[in-house]
């Protein structure tokens, strides 16, 4: 089995530029064994570089104890939770305050998942925080039979910051929702059925959206999905086909490309996959294409540049309606563009999102065209809780601060210096494969070695991931190996530039 043991020198490194650690006298941490399997929640942590100051001073915890948190985990939590907690050694969450998080024991962390790519602009953040106050002195619930001022307040917000003619809004309280019901709708508005996604996708859990998510471990034994059809992913790093242009990012793969310039063998290729996919695997016509600007799950897997504007012409052709999966993309994330679907150059019929549209508060949305809202009209269409007032004060509250506090430009500026930078640790480590992304939405993935691009053993990600939380530093992972670090950070980490500044070579 291939084995890698990292000095603690190379794990701050990865995360920072810095070609050497701190402080010299670490040596060796090789974080597994009886060590990593001992449940000893008073594990003491290594010396490491501090991290820049916080002026936020978080509660004293004063709750039930860690044991007894795992004990219930164990016997009245949903099974599967304990097999998604990333660590050995638990992180046990107090309280959180914009980039920082607080354990129990009071010891304060970076969040660089943002609770799965969903706190958009900072944990508690001032300004929502006084939103969803306000709201809840006012009115918690009501139903959208009746018409209440911050329903069509926030309505008309979002609107106005996509192109025609997606102007119609459907409010849902998460994206799996927001993907079915677009499912739905794509499907009574064409009067097909059939609908393509790429292979590596994730869409949603929901016994429809299963047929669009496209890997193993979110799939059970049983009928799911009927009408979905998974195509090959243009991954120009991962994929049989790529070059050192493809992209759109200041980060290209180190693949080899004869391509003339504003020409991608690798693109035309991949098209006609999907070409093959639509000649021989789904009706001459169908329903839709549901594709992420990036593949957020997936990896943070980003097509050759033309990709879909070529695809998006093929299934419309063929009947078919285009929807953006912006569930992790929009809201400004990716930097150069407040929707991920603009940085290639194309409008489609339909966008859905959850995740950041309420910095972590359940909702989600579906934004179409009017005539395809025309043909859901047929049917009643309700949703209780869709709408709800303290969700759409909430959710308006993001779209101001997003401008307020030039969260785009963060996101373009630090990701793009973030991605600079982990680009010099992949020329300089054999197991950094590639680094990708835009803004900051990022994936590094990792290797046994670049030549065969063999994904890392899940072994040696889980120790990488569990010295980095004892940094002090939370990462998330995607990939369909789960061999890619995400950096799913969003733009509310200004501080990360001191971090970096401060550690970078």
């Amino acid at each position: 089995m291939h084995k890698v043991v990292f000095p603690v020198s190379f794990r701050w490194a990865f995360l920072t530029g810095q070609k050497k650690c701190t402080h010299s006298s670490l040596g060796k941490l090789h974080l597994s064994g009886a060590l990593c399997q001992k449940e000893d929640y008073k594990y003491t942590i290594p010396d490491i570089p501090e991290m820049p100051s916080c002026s936020f001073n978080p509660e004293e915890y004063k709750g039930m104890s860690k044991e007894r948190m795992l004990d219930i985990r164990r016997q009245n939590c949903n099974p599967m939770t304990p097999k998604v907690t990333y660590y050995k050694r638990p992180v046990f969450i107090h309280q959180g305050y914009m980039q920082w998080l607080w354990d129990v024991d009071g010891r304060r962390y970076l969040d660089l998942f943002a609770g799965v790519a969903t706190v958009s602009v900072g944990h508690c953040h001032p300004k929502v925080l006084t939103a969803a106050e306000q709201q809840l002195k006012k009115l918690w619930h009501t139903t959208n039979i009746y018409i209440y001022p911050t329903l069509h307040e926030y309505c008309e917000k979002l609107a106005s910051y996509l192109p025609d003619p997606l102007k119609v809004i459907y409010l849902t309280n998460s994206g799996s929702e927001a993907n079915d019901l677009a499912m739905l709708m794509a499907r009574l508005h064409t009067g097909n059925y059939d609908i393509i996604t790429f292979r590596g996708s994730y869409h949603g859990g929901g016994p429809q959206t299963l047929g669009l998510t496209s890997n193993a471990a979110y799939k059970y034994p049983v009928a799911s999905g009927l009408g979905c059809t998974n195509t090959m992913c243009p991954d120009v790093f991962r994929g049989p086909w790529g070059g050192s242009h493809c992209r759109d990012s200041p980060v290209q793969t180190i693949r080899d490309c004869s391509c003339a310039q504003g020409h991608c063998k690798a693109n035309e290729l991949y098209i006609e996959q999907l070409r093959e996919t639509l000649a021989t695997s789904v009706p001459t016509r169908i329903a839709g294409f549901f594709a992420e600007p990036i593949q957020g799950v997936g990896g943070a897997v980003q097509y050759p540049r033309d990709f879909l504007k070529e695809a998006y012409r093929l299934v419309r052709e063929r009947g078919g309606i285009c929807i953006a999966d912006e569930v992790q993309t929009g809201f400004g994330r990716t930097g150069s563009h407040f929707w991920g679907f603009q940085g290639h150059d194309v409008i489609p019929d339909m966008v859905t999102m959850a995740k950041g549209i309420g910095n972590g508060f359940p909702m989600g949305a579906v934004v179409t065209t009017p005539e395809i809202a025309a043909s859901f009209a047929r049917g009643v269409h309700f949703n209780t809780f869709g709408g709800n007032p303290v969700a759409c004060a909430m959710a308006s509250s993001v779209l101001d601060t997003i401008q307020e506090d030039k969260m785009q430009k963060v996101s373009l500026d630090v990701g793009t210096y973030l991605l600079k930078e982990l680009a010099k640790l992949r020329d300089k480590y054999e197991i950094i494969g590639d680094v990708r992304g835009k803004g900051l939405m990022i994936g590094v993935e990792m290797v046994t070695d670049k030549t065969s691009r063999t994904p890392l053993p899940s072994g040696e990600m889980s120790e990488i991931f569990e010295d980095v939380k004892d940094m002090g530093v939370l990462i998330g992972k995607g990939g369909l190996y789960g061999q890619v670090t995400a950096l799913t950070v969003w733009s509310r980490n200004q501080l990360l530039h001191h971090l970096l500044d401060n550690t970078a070579s």
